[in-house]
């Protein structure tokens, strides 16, 4: 249970209304289970260490497989307490953990976050222009690459067959640098 155990019921609309619109938003690529309010729906792991994030987005393959967790927060819910009674529980599964924050509280969020050692995937800030919800990412950690780029930054490239000694085509490249060097030399001369 929250550390905030009663939230503001306008409050409490707005937390869950953005939670149902991220589970909509996520259902082409994800199974995503919701715990809006007090409910407690779909929990990541068993037992007395159960954890019940606000959504909670699995694959779509056959085994259900865990992808990510999400926290929205309202203006009242960033606070210390909440940060070491949840965040800090989801920032240490094995998955990414994106956190969802009022837009006047990123900074707040933040710094929780840095002071707390939490990490975080993503913080996401969130305002409301009438009916309307508007999501913009705000921090992205840098260990949450995306697996792509990671791939191409741990193969190195195969070498291929024609390749030069390192000591003859190194001797070119220093030569250029030479020159483009000295250009801008005899340019500040002249002036």
């Amino acid at each position: 249970m929250s550390p905030i155990l009663v939230r503001p019921v306008r409050e409490q609309l707005e937390h869950d209304r953005v939670i149902r619109l991220l589970q909509a938003k996520s259902r082409r690529k994800y199974e995503a289970g919701i715990n809006p309010g007090s409910e407690q729906n779909t929990a990541v792991g068993a037992g007395p260490s159960a954890l019940y994030p606000d959504v909670v987005l699995q694959s779509l393959e056959r085994g259900h497989k865990l992808q990510a967790v999400v926290e929205v927060e309202t203006g009242e819910s960033v606070n210390h307490l909440e940060a070491l009674a949840q965040w800090a529980h989801f920032g240490r599964l094995r998955v990414p953990f994106y956190l969802y924050v009022p837009a006047g509280m990123v900074d707040v969020a933040r710094r929780l976050c840095e002071d707390n050692q939490i990490h975080v995937s993503e913080i996401w800030s969130f305002h409301s222009i009438g009916d309307q919800v508007r999501f913009t990412l705000v921090h992205r950690s840098r260990e949450a690459a995306p697996a792509v780029a990671r791939k191409r930054v741990a193969a190195p490239a195969a070498p291929s067959r024609r390749a030069k000694p390192a000591s003859r085509s190194a001797k070119p490249a220093a030569r250029g640098a030479r020159k483009v060097a000295k250009k801008p030399a005899r340019a500040q001369k002249r002036r």
